[in-house]
């Protein structure tokens, strides 16, 4: 009898330059579905460079097909600049402080800007 064999994590990562301000980003968590908390898009974490400052959580919707209807088995996510660009505005305009100290802040993209 062979097991099942673990999914390989990928380490995505990259960086963006949002209001002059240079940042890293990198994956954290692939779509999935969680029996508690049902279908959690891909999340990536955000955080000023070379400098300790408050981290973003922005997790994005997840992928649904042409009738809106959540895929089974999504593929794994790609990221372009301007996709995670944007996800950065609008955290900042929910309240995102990229200078800022404390706890993480969380963000979740809305379905109409994926």
């Amino acid at each position: 009898m062979q097991g099942h064999k673990k999914r390989k994590n990928r380490r995505l990562h990259g960086t963006v330059q949002t209001e002059g301000i240079q940042l890293v980003w990198e994956l954290l968590s692939e779509p999935q579905k969680n029996p508690d908390f049902g279908y959690i898009g891909a999340r990536i974490s955000v955080q000023v460079a070379e400098v300790a400052r408050r981290e973003l959580i922005v997790e994005f919707p997840f992928p649904t097909d042409k009738n809106g209807e959540e895929l089974p088995m999504p593929q794994k996510p790609t990221f372009k600049p301007a996709e995670i660009d944007a996800a950065i505005s609008l955290a900042v305009e929910a309240g995102w402080d990229p200078g800022s100290r404390g706890k993480a802040f969380s963000f979740k993209v809305p379905s109409e800007h994926k």
